[in-house]
């Protein structure tokens, strides 16, 4: 892989070395300038995770993707830079749906200057910097983040209140990224991933959340959501997200934007019930 060419598309011009001020850096750069996304998945192309399909997918071609595809990258950047990283295998809110969650997730252990921390752009709305791998509240901002020791070799991230989803846990014992390629390009017909075209991004101190065709901006001072109305708008909404649209053809583009029509439909469908009930 080539280094210059991630830093390029993170836009990051200091000084890289195995680190925590380069750490700390790299992981709030790729949370402000490579999208969560799962248009791949809308478009029926394969997501794959090998290193040359990572390189190419973000730093040549400038795209974003989901949890396996955006720590397995950011593993590829840390380890080509000297640092010593460990893929763990995770659970998405196996607090309250329990053990069947395991693997639908992964984050990154990485040791440096002595310490662990947790980095992770796999969720939508991820931290901004890493997080030490030490029990207690840990301060981003005007967000609070909890760490929690389970078990021996097994933790729990708490996010913040608001977050998207409110914790998932961990093991400590090393993955190979490539145990994950199955659940990564394989998704069922009734996956979230399928069901809405869904994109996150932070900027400017708001949490960018596109779904279907309606966008949310969560800042300091609450959300607001707009309903996209047309095919223009929508292509606008991909860039503001960093999505390239020169990876897309213009049919895939317009085929999206068909798409999207049902997706919206279900939800608000699903807002009507849960208003009725």
């Amino acid at each position: 892989m080539t280094i210059d060419a991630f830093l390029d598309r993170l836009q990051y011009h200091e000084p890289v070395r195995a680190d925590l001020a380069t750490l700390r850096g790299l992981h709030r750069a790729w949370r402000t300038h490579v999208p969560y996304e799962n248009i791949d998945i809308q478009l029926g192309r394969p997501v794959l995770l090998t290193p040359d399909a990572l390189t190419d997918k973000f730093a040549r071609r400038g795209r974003g993707g989901l949890c396996y595809e955006m720590n397995g990258a950011l593993a590829l950047l840390l380890r080509a830079i000297g640092f010593t990283v460990t893929i763990v295998e995770a659970a998405v809110l196996r607090a309250t749906r329990g053990d069947r969650q395991w693997g639908n997730h992964i984050a990154l252990l990485v040791d440096v200057e002595g310490e662990h921390w947790v980095a992770d752009t796999g969720i939508g709305d991820a931290f901004l910097e890493p997080l030490p791998l030490r029990e207690g509240a840990h301060q981003q901002g005007r967000l609070t983040y909890r760490m929690e020791r389970l078990d021996t070799g097994m933790w729990r991230m708490h996010h913040h209140p608001q977050g998207t989803m409110s914790s998932y846990d961990f093991h400590t014992l090393p993955r190979e990224l490539a145990e994950f390629a199955d659940r990564a390009r394989d998704k069922p017909a009734d996956s979230p991933f399928v069901r809405v075209l869904v994109a996150q991004h932070h900027r400017n101190d708001h949490e960018l959340a596109l779904r279907a065709r309606t966008i949310t901006r969560t800042g300091p001072h609450g959300a607001d959501r707009r309903t996209l109305s047309t095919l223009d708008e929508f292509a606008e909404a991909l860039t503001e997200f960093r999505i390239p649209l020169d990876d897309i053809e213009p049919e895939q583009l317009t085929a999206l934007w068909e798409k999207t029509a049902h997706q919206h439909e279900a939800w608000l469908a699903i807002q009507e019930r849960a208003v009725q009930t």
